[in-house]
């Protein structure tokens, strides 16, 4: 077959697939006016967890399955726009790698609002600006994001989702790396990109600032700079991009929760967060988990933090396997709960793979 009938064929496929799209719209605009009748959120990451995880298992290729993730993805993202002009707030500024993470998990067709601290994202939800908020949780190399703990333990909002970025770290600049006296970034890249500073630019003064989108602002205005940041960051300021993947570790991955007001039904591949405080008595920690042991539930995070109330009082921030309506989980859940002073749960949400 030749060049001109190969592309024919393209032609009309592109004209089922458009016909095909719009016939899809149009049932997700009806979807959308019944939950609106329901007072339901209009995201609902267990439809977008069933969907993505039915694509990947039903594609026989050769459209890889991350390609095929990321299509949908604009694909769900131009229906949410047309259903609800949806409004997201993320720890800003642009470029940053919250708002990479946001991008991920919403696309590019839905309202981004940067904001300056992880407070303000919960607040901006909390108070109805935006519809749904990102912030970090956790990476794998330097630990828990300590703000967002607290303010899951004060705040009414749900956790509805989660996102799992692997990180990558980039040296930008517009200058030659011969002309480099000064590298902007925040204190937590300098710490997992030390090797490579120490042999590349070991005489570059290193100017820590709050975000790595901060440093490629200041890095476009400042003579013989650069800085480390995201890709995205190089394409949002105009940055030229002098070295990929200088981070230490090839390991460097990110957690990021969606925060809402709506609570998340099960999937049958679920994740629960919930937080408590206990007594402080000897063993009254093995006591708390035991429950979870009994029910064969397996627990995949434990964090503790001070409580701020009283000299060596702490909360304790557990994830587990399992949506809290499942009966083990409730039962465990229920047996917690007779045993500690305090006990919330933070949301129940698809696990991400």
């Amino acid at each position: 077959m030749n060049l001109k009938k190969l592309r024919q064929k393209i032609d009309k496929i592109d004209k089922q697939i458009i016909a095909l799209l719009n016939q899809r719209t149009n049932h997700t605009l009806s979807i959308g006016d019944l939950k609106k009748k329901a007072n339901k959120g209009i995201y609902s990451p267990d439809r977008e967890n069933y969907i993505l995880r039915r694509l990947k298992k039903i594609s026989k290729g050769p459209l890889p399955k991350v390609a095929l993730e990321s299509i949908y993805r604009e694909i769900m993202s131009s229906a949410l726009s047309l259903e609800k002009p949806l409004e997201i707030a993320y720890l800003g500024p642009k470029a940053t790698f919250t708002h990479l993470a946001a991008l991920k998990k919403f696309g590019s067709q839905v309202k981004y609002v940067a904001c300056d601290s992880i407070g303000d994202v919960f607040l901006e939800v909390q108070k109805g600006s935006c519809d749904y908020g990102v912030v970090p949780i956790e990476n794998s190399i330097e630990g828990a994001v300590t703000h967002t703990l607290d303010m899951l333990m004060d705040c009414p909002l749900n956790i509805c989702s989660e996102i799992i970025l692997e990180i990558s770290h980039n040296l930008l600049s517009n200058y030659r790396k011969e002309a480099i006296t000064k590298i902007y970034s925040n204190p937590q890249v300098f710490a997992q990109c030390r090797i490579w500073i120490e042999r590349n630019l070991p005489k570059a003064e290193k100017i820590e600032v709050s975000s790595t989108a901060r440093a490629a602002e200041l890095c476009k205005r400042q003579r013989n700079s650069s800085c480390i940041a995201s890709l995205l960051a190089a394409k949002e300021y105009g940055l030229k991009v002098m070295a990929r993947d200088i981070e230490d570790s090839p390991h460097n991955v990110t957690r990021f929760l969606v925060i809402g007001k709506y609570d998340v039904p099960a999937t049958g591949q679920d994740k629960t967060s919930i937080m408590f405080s206990i007594k402080d008595r000897v063993g009254a920690l093995h006591d708390m988990l035991l429950p979870f042991k009994r029910y064969k539930i397996n627990l995949t995070k434990i964090e503790s933090r001070p409580s701020k109330k009283k000299v060596w009082d702490y909360y304790f921030f557990v994830d587990l396997e399992g949506h809290h309506q499942d009966p083990n989980v409730k039962k465990a859940i229920k047996e917690l709960e007779d045993k500690c002073t305090f006990l919330k749960i933070l949301g129940s949400y698809p696990a991400a793979e």
